[in-house]
């Protein structure tokens, strides 16, 4: 299932279908509300940037979501959550199908966060990097008032700078680690994610966000390795220096994101424990699924307003997720 080297090395293959949606359709796929479904996997960090993002948007009632299970073979994600076992919007019952439906050849991992066209059934896009900045950049007719601004343009610059090292060392590092072929392989990794994991704590003591004074797409991308980091990398993936909650700046900084609205009401730790232990069979042969750690945590006093900072900017939080994509009660730390 991993891609490892000679070295040991695992490496991820980063060509996505490059097709984007955008306000003036360049590519054939103009914004137009009702048209495309998000389908995600609430157990992929991936994938949870997006869900992150549609909701801090408002985008919830001109882009669909389709929630995929937290578990899949080596084929595709599935729709088993769902009645039937088929996306209702999609009729579908692998995620597969849609890739297929436009590429009949297609070569590559079946991944989400995907995007698929509903009147033709056909994915338009899985490259999860371009589709939180289309929904910040090409969508904003249909943004909710109040929404934040997350790739403002005076930023570009600095965020895409700290989200070039936090993708190499922290989000793709935890998995370099985990899928490790060889000790030095291993070593390599582990020493990277936590000389990185040591600056960002540096950066992050003097100031609440990662860029500017407000949350944008470098702490989404951030917050979903970090959420994800106790329950799984730590053990799983051999991520075992410290823990997320004995690194006191980034357990801090993860805890004030986590309590944010559009943050923490998205975090489903039981599929995620579910994806990553039954799924990777060759790091957890048993499929067991750890019983730990204690949420309860997330919700104590981080202490971060003392450095000032304005979450939303001149914006507001967002509402309530929507009924039908409430995580489920005893899934999450906030309910």
């Amino acid at each position: 299932m991993a891609n490892v080297d000679a070295a040991g090395e695992f490496n991820r293959d980063q060509n996505y279908i490059s097709t984007r949606i955008t306000a003036d359709g360049r590519d054939g796929y103009p914004v137009e509300p009702g048209r495309y479904r998000l389908i995600v996997s609430r157990a992929c960090p991936w994938a949870n940037r997006s869900i992150i993002v549609r909701r801090l948007l408002g985008l919830e009632d001109v882009l669909s979501m389709g929630i995929a299970g937290p578990t899949h073979d080596a084929r595709s994600w599935t729709f088993d959550l769902d009645p039937g076992g088929r996306d209702p919007v999609l009729g579908i019952e692998r995620l597969q199908e849609a890739f297929f439906a436009r590429f009949p050849d297609y070569p590559k991992g079946i991944t989400v966060p995907a995007i698929v066209d509903v009147p033709t059934g056909q994915v338009v896009t899985n490259d999860f990097a371009q589709i939180t900045i289309d929904l910040s950049l090409e969508w904003t007719k249909y943004h909710r008032p109040g929404a934040p601004q997350l790739y403002p343009e005076h930023l570009r610059p600095a965020i895409d700078k700290i989200n070039r090292f936090v993708f190499a060392d922290v989000n793709n590092g935890v998995y370099r680690a985990g899928f490790a072929g060889t000790q030095e392989a291993y070593d390599k990794a582990y020493h990277r994610l936590f000389e990185r994991l040591d600056a960002l704590s540096e950066l992050l003591a003097t100031q609440r966000y990662l860029v500017g004074e407000t949350i944008t797409e470098a702490d989404v991308r951030l917050f979903t390795t970090l959420a994800r980091f106790d329950a799984v990398y730590h053990g799983h993936f051999k991520c075992n220096r410290q823990k997320l909650a004995e690194m006191p700046v980034l357990w801090d900084y993860a805890r004030d994101l986590f309590q944010t609205p559009g943050f923490g009401d998205t975090i489903d730790f039981v599929d995620i424990k579910r994806h990553y232990y039954v799924v990777h069979k060759a790091i957890n042969p048993t499929q067991i699924v750890p019983a730990g750690p204690d949420l309860s945590n997330w919700l104590g006093e981080h202490g971060r307003e003392r450095l000032g900072g304005r979450p939303f900017g001149d914006g507001t939080p967002p509402g309530p997720p929507k009924p039908g994509e409430v995580v489920p009660a005893g899934h999450g730390a906030l309910g």
